[in-house]
């Protein structure tokens, strides 16, 4: 199995797609035809990670989090980025990062938060926007099932809990071959009529390029007119943060607590608690204070994030809680998630979890 095989098992897991603009995520570091030797699953790109895949024979690193955000102008090993970046390229280890294209799918980083704190029922707390596109084409109405048959396979026509949907219009087309054309109907050098169908389907970013191929594949005619347009609409299962509830309710102090000690808390910090039990939680691992506005809209009674700054909890104005639990705490449990799937696509292959603690922060 080479690089480029295992990224496009974790590309139907988290497709690069639904990361947000900002980031840097994909192969960072390697060759995408490299053959594995095996792959060591982290939440962080660091030497002494690189140092463990060394030690256990592993030249593929998956991490979390890009260890290269900012352009690098040099590589001198002045800086622990350049020194990870360094020991990675002379012992031929490539490093894959996922980040948020992982915060972004229902299966991935809140997913697993919600499931550690038992939380039932989580949906998407601030879907994505952009993800969700639409075809249009035109094609001769006794060649229209097969081509809609193919755009479905393909992954088009999903709508929720509805698939193969799509919608079509019949009209007439028109077009004239030139000398250097090879219709598939008509005459070269004059004007063809033919009675088509216009094809109306939606589909999600990651899956345009096939897509497209299907389409491309299908159709009979040689010059293909379509059009793919983004659509405001966004995707239930793709986005920031997730909300959910409780099993039953709890005192928001008592919740506090099982929260610090399912997710290894040393310290919560966290707003005024509030004269009423806790039922409805969101979540988002990372730095979430941007979901504040979203979990009080959602009727969250409290909020797990990290990296909320001071002046940012007054935003809490009374309506629920936001606790920040650290950082690396909200994400811990992310390789765990990375490491279960791979496990599960090749089972017959050594994935292994770093055992390398990488969070920067300490406690007293």
């Amino acid at each position: 199995m080479i690089v480029k095989e295992v990224i496009a098992i974790l590309d139907e897991f988290a497709p690069l797609d639904y990361a947000e603009d900002f980031d840097n995520v994909g192969l960072l570091v390697g060759d995408m035809n490299t053959n594995v030797s095996g792959v060591l699953v982290t939440l962080d790109t660091l030497e002494n990670v690189v140092d463990e895949a060394i030690e256990c024979e592993c030249n593929l690193i998956v991490s979390f989090h890009p260890i290269i955000f900012d352009g690098l102008k040099k590589i001198t090993g002045s800086t622990y980025v350049e020194r990870v970046v360094v020991k990675a390229i002379q012992n031929n280890i490539s490093i894959y990062s996922m980040h948020t294209a992982l915060d972004n799918v229902s299966p991935g980083v809140n997913s697993k938060i919600c499931e550690v704190l038992g939380i039932l029922n989580p949906k998407i707390l601030i879907p994505k926007k952009g993800v969700v596109k639409k075809l249009t084409t035109y094609v001769p109405k006794a060649d229209v099932d097969v081509l809609r048959n193919a755009l479905f396979n393909a992954g088009a026509g999903n709508i929720g809990n509805y698939s193969k949907c799509s919608f079509s219009s019949h009209g007439i087309g028109s077009y004239k071959a030139n000398a250097d054309a090879r219709p598939a109907k008509g005459i070269i050098g004059k004007v063809h009529f033919e009675e088509e169908t216009q094809v109306n389907v939606i589909f999600s970013k990651a899956d345009q390029s096939k897509i497209v191929t299907a389409l491309l594949e299908n159709h009979p005619y040689e010059e293909v007119a379509y059009d793919i347009y983004s659509l405001d609409k966004t995707h239930p299962n793709i986005g920031m943060g997730m909300i959910g509830t409780l099993k039953r309710p709890l005192e928001g102090e008592d919740f506090l607590l099982a929260v610090k000690q399912k997710m290894n808390v040393s310290v919560i910090r966290h707003s005024k608690l509030l004269n009423k039990k806790v039922s409805k939680v969101a979540v988002l691992g990372g730095s979430g204070a941007f979901a504040i506005e979203a979990a009080k809209a959602a009727g969250a009674d409290i909020l797990i994030t990290a990296d909320v700054k001071y002046h940012e909890f007054y935003k809490a104005e009374g309506k629920m809680v936001i606790a920040d639990i650290g950082h690396f705490e909200s994400e811990q449990f992310t390789k765990n998630l990375l490491v279960d799937y791979l496990t599960k696509k090749i089972p017959n292959f050594a994935i292994r979890l770093s055992k390398s603690i990488t969070n920067p922060i300490k406690y007293l």
